[in-house]
């Protein structure tokens, strides 16, 4: 069975079409799940919409919520259409995310770490007159939010795990301890990581994370998913296969999805 976990739309600024035109693509495209998974508001922002090219207005939240459970009713027996929010973390404002996240009906909740030393981990320009040394500490203080994220028992799922790559290709090759400890982390504390195809539309292309942390991943016990992290109707289940082939070449047997906050176990 196919499934995507990871899927955006128009309420958060940067991606285009409505839910329905995910879960239509995804009908299409031979799914049996569909996640839906749009950006967090700022919920630690005293504004309603802190970065509206980025996320949705808190104000916006609940009608989102909304129109995931009408379409998850609608969608009954044809898809099944989960709730699902695609969290940032910010250590200092998770008290203030965990409080909102407990008034809705989530099917799960995936926790990315977008800022790392209050920078766009997007931000080509960080890495300009950096030496060798000050590189290692920007990817360790990257690693060390994952880390936390994966502890704060807020998640199911830790998204895009080395998207610093993104648009910086070289981001692989800067090597420090601090990759294998957060695997081990993500392992200890039982939350999975997603394969997410969307770094096709990046510099780097391909996807994250590399092969090299998916085989350091099944070492640690760490489950797997998948989404697309689509942002066009388009992209819904991009290179679910190929990914479903890779997973089984490294040595993976399954891979989960999660329902109810359920771990749902797909064999591969």
């Amino acid at each position: 069975m196919k499934f995507d976990l990871h899927t955006h739309h128009d309420r958060c600024g940067h991606a285009q079409g409505k839910i329905r035109d995910y879960i239509e693509a995804a009908i299409a495209g031979g799914l049996s799940v569909i996640g839906i998974a749009d950006h967090s508001p700022y919920f630690g922002s005293t504004e309603d919409q802190a970065q509206p090219q980025i996320a949705m207005a808190k104000s916006e939240f609940p009608r989102y919520i909304e129109e995931v459970l009408q379409l998850k009713q609608e969608y009954k027996g044809k898809i099944d259409v989960l709730l699902g929010v695609e969290s940032d973390f910010f250590p200092e404002h998770a008290e203030i995310y965990r409080e909102e996240y407990k008034k809705y009906p989530f099917d799960y909740i995936i926790g990315s770490v977008h800022l790392s030393g209050g920078v766009s981990i997007f931000n080509r320009n960080r890495w300009k007159k950096l030496n060798d040394a000050q590189k290692v500490e920007h990817k360790e203080e990257y690693y060390r939010l994952i880390a936390e994220s994966a502890r704060a028992g807020m998640f199911h799922i830790l998204g895009h795990i080395d998207a610093m790559k993104g648009f910086y290709p070289e981001f692989s090759n800067i090597s420090t301890p601090k990759v294998n400890d957060t695997l081990k982390v993500i392992g200890e504390c039982g939350v999975a990581i997603e394969i997410n195809t969307s770094g096709n539309t990046k510099d780097v292309g391909g996807w994250y994370p590399s092969d090299e942390i998916l085989e350091r991943a099944l070492h640690y016990g760490v489950e797997v998913t998948f989404g697309s992290d689509a942002h066009i109707p388009s992209r819904v289940g991009d290179e679910w296969n190929e990914v479903s082939a890779k997973l089984k070449e490294i040595g993976f047997k399954h891979w989960v999805y999660f329902k109810n906050q359920q771990k749902q176990v797909v064999p591969l």
